[in-house]
Formats: structure tokens, sequence, C-alpha cells
């Protein structure tokens, strides 16, 4: 239920960490605000579940068909970046607003992205491996692309720190996780349990992260910046149109192309919002853009999913995978759904 209405529970859980000091007593305390400490260890838990619902076979898809995903991800990590820092110079954002923008642009896809392309018939296996190996690239791609962009603003950016963090809370749980599920394997309860909640942890980790941030604004985000709002907007959409046009210039199948379209265009604006709330603590309004984005790309994700549903792609059937309490991420082994001729 939590995966199928992501954007609901996002709207709700948001609009009570906006309202929660008007809506009961001060003596109940505010556990959005109590919470800021904790959000490097919920990225840790939605990672660690990422790489527990990785199929156990997946590392072997990204090497076999290493050109096609490492040119998808090529297409996130610099269209994205671009983008944000583009729109951010032609709107004459602040400091603040540029940081957050661009924060949004430079982290790795979202792990819904893989929902809404089974949404969309694509191709889930493709969708994985990119969210894998944006995931896996992140403590050596995030933190130059981001030093090189915020140093053309003249904005202090620490790299080393950066790099230091995305090792150990983004890619150390995804690997850890990963191993661990392959060591317990299908048999063992323990096992069986957490490959059906593994989802609902991740969702529900992300979700709380927005709340938190949104807690944390409450007053700045009654004055956010409108620029601000049609930065995140472009950014969004640009990143759709980018996905889609990387994938006819790299004559992927349609089904690929689905994949790429919303891997590019759907950030992980949850850990974007947590680097950006840690790294300029002094600036706690950098992370409202990153959360924000979270609402723009599940909103205008899902829409686009919806559409691809009736729409029939240029290929067999998408294969089979389930994100709602699946004991497996596998997809099919046939991958000859958007087979790239890269591959």
């Amino acid at each position: 239920m939590l995966e199928r209405f992501l954007i609901v529970w996002l709207c709700v859980l948001s609009l009570l960490a906006y309202a929660w000091p008007g809506l009961v007593p001060p003596t109940w305390g505010d556990p959005f605000s109590a919470s800021a400490a904790a959000l490097w260890g919920l990225i840790f838990a939605a990672m660690f579940s990422l790489g527990w619902l990785l199929p156990r076979d997946e590392f072997r898809h990204v090497v076999a068909r290493w050109p096609s995903v490492l040119a998808g991800t090529g297409v996130q990590y610099t269209t994205m970046p671009l983008l944000a820092y583009g729109l951010g110079r032609l709107l004459r954002l602040d400091e603040a607003s540029m940081i957050g923008l661009i924060m949004a642009g430079c982290v790795p896809g979202a792990m819904a992205s893989n929902l809404l392309t089974l949404v969309a018939r694509g191709n889930v296996s493709y969708s994985l491996s990119l969210t894998t190996t944006a995931t896996l690239l992140s403590p050596l791609v995030v933190p130059w692309v981001l030093g090189w962009l915020l140093g053309q603003q003249h904005i202090d950016f620490p790299a080393l720190e950066t790099s230091r963090r995305l090792a150990f809370f983004v890619v150390l749980p995804v690997v850890v996780g990963h191993l661990l599920s392959r060591w317990l394997g299908e048999a063992r309860r323990a096992s069986r349990f957490f490959a059906r909640t593994a989802a609902t942890v991740a969702h529900a980790a992300i979700l709380w992260i927005i709340a938190v941030v949104v807690g944390l604004n409450r007053e700045r985000l009654a004055a956010i910046e409108p620029r601000l709002l049609v930065g995140l907007v472009g950014l969004n959409l640009g990143g759709y149109a980018a996905g889609w046009l990387g994938g006819r210039l790299l004559r992927l199948p349609s089904a690929m192309r689905r994949a790429l379209t919303l891997e590019v265009g759907m950030q992980n604006a949850g850990l974007g919002a947590t680097l950006a709330a840690t790294l300029f603590a002094h600036q706690p309004e950098t992370a409202i853009g990153p959360a924000m984005y979270t609402f723009g790309c599940m909103f205008t994700g899902t829409v686009l999913a919806k559409l691809w549903a009736n729409s029939p792609v240029n290929s067999a059937a998408a294969p089979g995978i389930s994100l709602e309490g699946s004991p497996s991420l596998a997809p099919s082994t046939d991958d000859a759904v958007g087979r790239s001729p890269l591959t």
C-alpha cells in the first residue's frame, strides 16, 4: 500500500510536518525536528534495503551490458548537473536556492524510478542496472561535479567529506545488504520477512527524510522563492527530455528508453536534501530545493508512467518484477525486452 500511493503519503506526511506546531500542544514535542540527527541513519536504512532488493544476478547484468549501462549513467551524470546549473544561472537564483537546485541535479537516481518503470512497461532490469551503477559511482562522481559547479559560483564545497559520506552511507549499505541477502538466501525466515518489507522500509525512510526537512524549514517554506520552483520544474521535465533524447541517440529500443527517461528525471532527492542539510548546516534552506524536487518528480513520473502503461512498446513484454512485498526483484533471465544494440 505504501509503494502504490507514495505521492499521497509524501503529501500527507509533509503537510503534517509543516502544520505540526499548530496541531498539537507544545508538550508533545516535535518528532520531525527531533529526527534531524537521524537523517544519515535513514539514508543508510534506505540504501541497505535497496541492496537487499537487488536481484542476485544484478551485478552480472551490469557487467554483461556495461556499454549501455555506462552510457545511460553518463547521460544522467552530465545532463542533470549541467541543466541544474544552467537553470540556476538563467533564473538568477540566490546562493541557497542555487545550491539546492544543483544538489538535486547531481545525486544519483531514485529507487522509485524502478517501480514506475514497471508501471510504464519499460525494461526494469535496465532501470535497476542504471540505479545500481549510478549509486556505486556516486562517491567518485557526485563530489567532483558538485565541487566544480559550485566552484563556478565561488562557493566552498567539502568534496572529500562528501565522498566519505557517500561511500559510507550510500555505497557500503547497498553492498552489505546485497551480500547479506545472498548469504542468507531465501530459505531462512528472517530473510523472507525482510525481502517482503525492504521496499516499505526504503520508501518510509525517504518519506521521513523529506518530512524532517519540511519540519526544519517551516518558516522558510512560507516564503519560498518562486524562481526556485520554476527551476525545479524545468530540471525535472528537462531530465525526462534528456533521458528520452539520450536513449534515441544511443539507439536504445523503446522499453529501455522509457527506463532511461524515468531514471534521469527522477533523482534521489532524499539523499540530496540530507547532503544539503549536513554540508551547508549554516544555510538550512539549501535542503528545500531537493526536498521540493521529490514532490515534482513523483507526481510527473507517476503521470508519465501511467501514460506509457497504455502505450505499446516495440518489443516483447517487459520483464516481471515486483517492488511491493515481493521476496525477489529478479527480472526475467530473458533480456530481449529493450535489448541494447550496445551490449
